[in-house]
């Protein structure tokens, strides 16, 4: 009887809080980035950063973070495949996250209204239809996050992108630009907003609020019509926890 009551209590209290607790734990990452413009630092920097942010969060395994770059230089000095068209959906595809993995995928560029991202080093674009054909070669139903900052990028955000194991974030509406590709920025406002937002909450709608609220006061403060950054939240992840840093343990 006793042993019934265990195994009961297992069953209805225990293994629930387990799932839970594996559940707010964040996964790890297999992770492609994207600079897929090579005329202006603003993108590399991104790229740069979230790659930092990676390591610090995430401790990732060499050859699970993929970097793609449009600058020459960069390439040449980094030892990293060009952003050309092939090679970006070339790299997602080849993803494959193992049981318990993620996907990350951040793409930041220029777009091109109502057709895509810019990828300039082979001039050719990648659209949203092309995206989702290499996140369900290279993810499959895995937890995904593709993050695309680029103008007019909200197309992203909608089907087929957007399926219920993935996160979507997007730096403007499909119809409007968005701002601060000069060379005189580190970033794009979006790109800044983001890097400044990861830490901004457990879970990526609290990144994307605060992202949201980050672009908006910027734009008001720089007299831009507002870009109107979009998300889209499958089911399956809609509340899947951002990575962060471990704290140094007390002494």
């Amino acid at each position: 009887m006793q042993k019934r009551l265990f195994v009961w209590f297992f069953l209805v209290v225990a293994w629930p809080a387990m799932a839970i607790a594996q559940q707010g734990s964040p996964p790890p990452m297999r992770a492609v980035l994207v600079a897929g413009d090579g005329g202006l630092r603003v993108f590399d920097n991104a790229v740069t950063a979230m790659a930092a942010w990676l390591r610090e969060t995430s401790k990732p395994e060499p050859d699970t973070v993929v970097r793609l770059s449009a600058n020459r230089r960069v390439i040449a000095r980094l030892r990293v495949e060009s952003a050309s068209w092939q090679h970006v959906m070339r790299a997602i595809e080849a993803m494959k996250p193992a049981s318990g993995q993620a996907c990350f995928v951040f793409i930041t560029s220029h777009g091109i209204h109502g057709e895509g991202v810019a990828l300039s080093y082979d001039d050719h674009v990648l659209t949203p239809a092309a995206l989702d054909r290499a996140l369900s070669t290279g993810c499959g139903t895995a937890p995904t996050v593709a993050i695309v900052s680029a103008c007019y990028s909200g197309s992203f955000a909608r089907p087929p992108v957007a399926r219920p194991n993935r996160i979507v974030l997007t730096a403007a509406r499909a119809d409007r630009p968005s701002f601060g590709c000069g060379a005189d920025e580190t970033y794009t406002f979006f790109d800044e907003c983001l890097l400044h937002s990861l830490d901004r909450g457990p879970h990526w709608r609290d990144v994307f609020a605060a992202t949201q609220s980050c672009v908006e006061q910027r734009e008001v403060r720089e007299d831009e019509a507002p870009s109107m950054p979009q998300g889209w939240f499958g089911a399956a992840v809609d509340d899947l926890p951002v990575p962060h840093a471990t704290p140094p343990a007390a002494r």
